[in-house]
């Protein structure tokens, strides 16, 4: 889980991140990034300004893995100009969608982290503090959350809705209502079922150099082929992350 004012764009509009390696492509041209409020890059959309897109955000192992076998994230590598990007783009998004086990895994930990310090915890290493997860903190706590359970009865966290099934007519009409971009972490059944109905308008993948091995496979539900076109490519050599930016392929 790492983050972006990480739309990443978090998402809609994604930030470009500075890097030594970076990859530029038809499709980030026709996209037409250039410089938005404060220095960041955003993307100026060709579609409607009122169409609120949602971007999917997840650490994965190079192997594929977005989670050991137990939910485990300490494996993921802190990269400074990723969490950067992440805090600098928090603005704009206003909705988190989840599946019940990601959302249980932030219920668990983000209304717990900010106190009186400056500083807050890293959710993938407790003892690891910074300013940036502290603004994390606060965006996700105050942020609305959607997550779909069929198990839970009730949310109780601030800001959070229940919904007891995925109905991409229903997504399809989030989309179209008020408000800012919509993240996806984690909530791996989710991001497939979105994908099958082409819902997800990016996919944010930050590449881990570790294999696990065994673990949780993101895509895990896709039964056919998804082809992706890729945005942008970013290298980062101190840490050997790689961030890939992908769009559904027309």
């Amino acid at each position: 889980m790492v983050w972006r004012r990480c739309g990443i764009n978090l998402l809609n509009k994604c930030p470009r991140l500075a890097a030594p390696s970076v990859e530029r492509t038809k499709l980030q041209q026709r996209l037409e990034l250039g410089p938005g409020e404060g220095g960041a890059y955003t993307t100026r959309q060709t579609m409607s300004q009122s169409t609120r897109r949602i971007v999917m955000f997840n650490n994965v192992s190079a192997d594929g893995y977005f989670a050991t076998p137990d939910g485990n994230l300490d494996w993921v590598v802190p990269e400074p100009e990723v969490y950067k990007a992440a805090t600098q783009s928090l603005g704009e998004n206003d909705t988190m969608l989840f599946g019940r086990k990601t959302y249980e895994n932030f219920e668990s930990f983000w209304p717990h982290a900010l106190d009186d310090s400056k500083t807050a915890p890293d959710p993938h290493k407790p003892e690891r503090r910074s300013e940036q997860n502290r603004e994390m903190a606060v965006w996700i706590n105050a942020s609305k959350k959607l997550v779909v359970s069929r198990t839970r009865k009730n949310v109780t966290w601030k800001n959070s809705e229940l919904m007891h099934e995925l109905d991409p007519k229903a997504i399809e009409a989030l989309k179209r209502g008020p408000g800012k971009n919509i993240i996806i972490f984690g909530s791996a059944s989710i991001v497939s079922q979105l994908t099958k109905h082409r819902l997800i308008d990016e996919y944010f993948l930050v590449v881990n150099p570790i294999l696990l091995g065994k673990g949780r496979p993101l895509f895990c539900e896709l039964d056919s082929r998804f082809g992706l076109e890729l945005i942008e490519a970013n290298s980062f050599k101190s840490t050997g992350v790689v961030t890939l930016r992908y769009a559904p392929a027309k």
